[in-house]
């Protein structure tokens, strides 16, 4: 097995340059901090998109996990785990320091691939709603829109580490339906954005009437963060998604020195 070698600290001044550095064995690139696991899907990847590298301030490693599609993936499918876990594994060797995925039902597999990896993995951004619903007060419920509400089941955030408790704050909406939202599960190759933005408002808003002690919302899916403004506009309320989780890994595991005045 290969020997993993990471060389964490901010490089800024000649001193911090100056060290003796070590690298791993068939490691080709550097500097990436977040591996993102993919899908294999068909629609446009707009900015926002957990597969868009332009959505970030800070380079990520994208990689495709082989035989990942949508229907295996959302299901839980078992036999996908081999090659999460050897993917999970070459982003390792690439010197990314975390572990994510590019769909909330990743979640499914949370837990075993966390298990197999020596970095942190954060699979599914509804490892999130623990974090989410110690900031609310109680009563408050955590509404989370998703893609597909027949398999954001109970086992799924049970590996992603929610609580009886928590999980029971949650109401969940499904997009997957929805006349334009529905091109992100029929491989249609396109869709209005304009509409999309419309269907998912709407969802979010509907939401929010009918749960008014809503205190924040969960995007499960890794294709809503380029509407999270929007929604948070419509709905006035905190709006966590792919996109804060990541961000917040990515500053867990590549501290900056602070330089100031006193």
């Amino acid at each position: 097995m290969t020997k993993i070698i990471r060389n964490y600290g901010y490089l800024g001044t000649q001193a911090d340059g100056d060290k003796r550095f070590e690298i791993t064995l068939n490691q080709w690139v550097a500097g990436y901090t977040v591996g993102i696991l993919l899908l294999d899907v068909h629609y446009p990847l707009l900015p926002g998109n957990v597969v868009n590298a332009s959505t970030y301030t800070f380079p990520v490693r994208h990689m495709w996990v082989p035989g990942a599609n949508q229907a295996r993936m959302h299901a839980g499918d078992n036999t996908l785990l081999p090659a999460l876990i050897a993917s999970a594994r070459q982003l390792e060797t690439e010197g990314c320091r975390v572990i994510c995925g590019a769909c909330g039902y990743f979640g499914h597999f949370q837990r075993a691939v966390a298990d197999a990896m020596d970095v942190p993995v954060y699979l599914s951004s509804v490892v999130q709603v623990p974090w989410i619903s110690v900031g609310l007060r109680q009563g408050q419920k955590i509404g989370v829109l998703c893609a597909d509400g027949h398999n954001l089941t109970r086992d799924l955030f049970t590996a992603c580490g929610v609580n009886q408790a928590d999980y029971e704050r949650c109401v969940i909406a499904s997009a997957g339906q929805l006349p334009e939202f529905s091109a992100f599960m029929e491989r249609r190759g396109s869709f209005d954005n304009a509409k999309v933005r419309a269907e998912l408002i709407a969802l979010a808003s509907g939401l929010v009437q009918e749960n008014p002690d809503i205190g924040a919302i969960l995007l499960e899916c890794s294709d809503m963060p380029p509407y999270a403004a929007a929604i948070q506009a419509a709905v006035n309320l905190p709006v966590f998604d792919f996109i804060t989780l990541i961000n917040f890994v990515h500053q867990a595991v590549a501290q900056k020195p602070y330089y100031g005045f006193m």
